[in-house]
């Protein structure tokens, strides 16, 4: 059993705010067993795992991390993901994972703006924005110096600059620019749209899925960093 049904299992329980005693309970198990399933201490049966997917009302893929749609969907096949941006037929061509990798960005950037567009703070939005154009920009830069014959001077940033990681500090504190933005914004008692996994299933009924897609592959990305050591 993979580390994605322990995680699954005890985020489906907190997220239908039921204690472990009451799910144990539910689910006809002990709560030390439930604790253990939950934690990856041990591994269930069959029954259980057919048991927990009628409980949370989801499919066994889903709780057992092989796919993000809780019906059990896949969602990374480029034909079935909604492109945002209309481009069907246009001239455009690359490989399948080019065309996969752009409808997963598109869709989800434009539901990410959606939503920041409902909390409707602008220095949040202004800096969301060039938090992602600065990566968009490292992205195009580095593609076009690669072939080493592209004009360097194309752009205004010197290559000592670009290469010396300042695009890296001009995202970093747009960063900083958008957390601040967001806390001051909760501060104020700033409305924010509602963003549990069923409401955003509801209001994004495709979207969220490459959304979901993104946060799947990034966390895995993230998870098999090494850790620094603790001081």
């Amino acid at each position: 059993m993979n580390a994605e049904f322990s995680r699954t299992l005890s985020l489906l329980r907190q997220e239908h705010g039921v204690s472990q005693r009451t799910a144990a309970q539910e689910l006809g198990i002990s709560q030390a067993l439930l604790s253990h399933y939950e934690n990856g201490i041990r591994e269930p049966g069959l029954a259980f795992v057919v048991k927990a997917c009628d409980y949370y009302n989801v499919s066994a893929d889903f709780l057992l991390g092989r796919t993000l749609s809780r019906d059990g969907t896949t969602i990374i096949e480029p034909d079935e993901l909604y492109d945002l941006s209309d481009e069907k037929e246009n001239a455009m061509r690359g490989s399948v994972l080019a065309l996969l990798s752009k409808k997963l960005l598109v869709n989800s950037v434009g539901m990410l703006f959606d939503l920041l567009g409902k909390v409707g703070s602008r220095k949040a939005i202004r800096a969301a924005s060039a938090y992602l154009s600065t990566a968009v920009y490292t992205v195009f830069r580095l593609l076009h110096q690669a072939p080493g014959t592209n004009n360097p001077d194309f752009f205004s940033v010197s290559p000592t600059r670009f290469g010396s990681g300042m695009t890296n500090a001009d995202m970093a504190c747009s960063r900083v620019e958008l957390a601040e933005a967001l806390a001051a914004h909760a501060a104020d008692k700033g409305t924010f749209p509602n963003m549990t996994n069923d409401a955003l299933a509801r209001d994004y009924p495709v979207l969220y899925q490459s959304l979901l897609q993104i946060i799947h592959s990034t966390g895995a990305r993230v998870n098999k960093l090494p850790a620094g050591r603790e001081k």
